[in-house]
């Protein structure tokens, strides 16, 4: 049986022959050192931060952005809007269309989903975006003062009438009056 030399792997960024020595992995396919960065960004990638879709690679970020669920909900931390469809990305409307998204439903006064509400926006405090040092559930974005939109914490906030004031602003307009 004569000797026959085993197949190369081919590199799907450049279709050429990938050898031990210069290999990395990603997603079942074996690819040159040059070629294994982001297909967006050109950002360099390692094991770590590599992510592979369609025989192509994408940094973490850049594969979120493209291929991630888009919409309210979704995102960079609680309470994150995006609006973003990936169109700069090459993303379709058709390719959008089975994506899980979730719309804002009603104003800011009606009372949305499940469990406490913010006295402010009307929409539903979930744990994870609930300001701390209040008994009432607040979002963080809204707890701040109803004036002046300082960011006040549990001991600089004053209430009144179900409303939140920085200590500055409810002393001038709530506070005693002098006698005359």
């Amino acid at each position: 049986m004569p000797f026959k030399p085993p197949e190369r792997a081919m590199c799907p960024k450049c279709n050429k022959a990938v050898y031990a020595a210069e290999e990395r992995l990603a997603g079942g396919y074996k690819w040159h050192k040059g070629c294994f960065k982001c297909n967006m960004c050109n950002k360099m990638l390692d094991s770590t931060n590599a992510a592979e879709h369609a025989a192509a690679l994408y940094c973490k970020n850049c594969h979120g952005r493209k291929f991630g669920p888009k919409g309210y909900g979704f995102g960079g931390g609680a309470g994150a809007l995006s609006m973003d469809t990936g169109e700069q990305f090459g993303n379709k409307d058709a390719e959008m269309s089975n994506r899980p998204t979730q719309a804002v439903q009603g104003s800011g006064s009606a009372k949305t989903g499940p469990g406490p509400h913010c006295p402010r926006c009307g929409r539903t405090v979930y744990d994870a975006e609930r300001a701390i040092g209040s008994a009432t559930p607040w979002h963080k974005s809204c707890f701040n003062c109803n004036k002046c939109h300082k960011a006040i914490d549990s001991t600089t906030m004053n209430e009144y009438e179900g409303e939140l004031y920085c200590k500055n602003c409810y002393v001038k307009d709530f506070g005693p009056v002098g006698i005359l």
